[in-house]
């Protein structure tokens, strides 16, 4: 039975991210919705980088720009740019506890929600408000929780 899935657990897990970042939600909580898709594609990264990589992150970006309703191109290259970062330095942070590598998520979401809104921004005309970085919060407060499932999940199914 793993060994059916063992090919498609990367995918899976994206597309379950894609899912949940697509979840309708209330009003109240849809402004603290963590990054799913960045959180799981950054694991991936971590723990296989030859796997996924720039490519995959720039193609799910291309995903979250059609589910979400934006001009096609911004999440591609914010996702891009994030995982770029990640995989340029995954031997460095691997080797940090999973707390540390919370902060660091926090700083990789900021990074995606900045560029994102500049790139917003430049296209449209909206402006600047706090509540754009309350999923940084959700996501740091996320990651370990993330961590932990996908690390079982890749050791269980033997995902290399």
């Amino acid at each position: 039975m793993s060994l059916k899935f063992r090919n498609y657990a990367i995918f899976m897990s994206i597309m379950a991210a894609l899912m949940l970042q697509i979840m309708p939600l209330p009003i109240l909580v849809d402004k603290f919705r963590p990054d799913w898709v960045l959180l799981v594609l950054s694991y991936w990264t971590l723990a296989l980088p030859t796997r996924v990589n720039v490519g995959i992150a720039f193609l799910y970006g291309l995903f979250m720009d059609i589910l979400l309703g934006t001009t096609l191109g911004i999440h591609c290259f914010a996702m891009s740019l994030v995982i770029f970062i990640l995989a340029a330095n995954y031997q460095r942070l691997r080797n940090y506890s999973v707390w540390q590598q919370a902060l660091i998520m926090g700083v990789m979401s900021s990074l995606f929600h900045l560029v994102v809104f500049w790139l917003q921004h430049l296209l449209t005309d909206i402006y600047f408000l706090f509540d754009y970085l309350w999923p940084v919060v959700t996501s740091m407060f996320f990651w370990p929780w993330v961590f932990m499932l996908l690390r079982k999940t890749r050791r269980q199914l033997s995902v290399e």
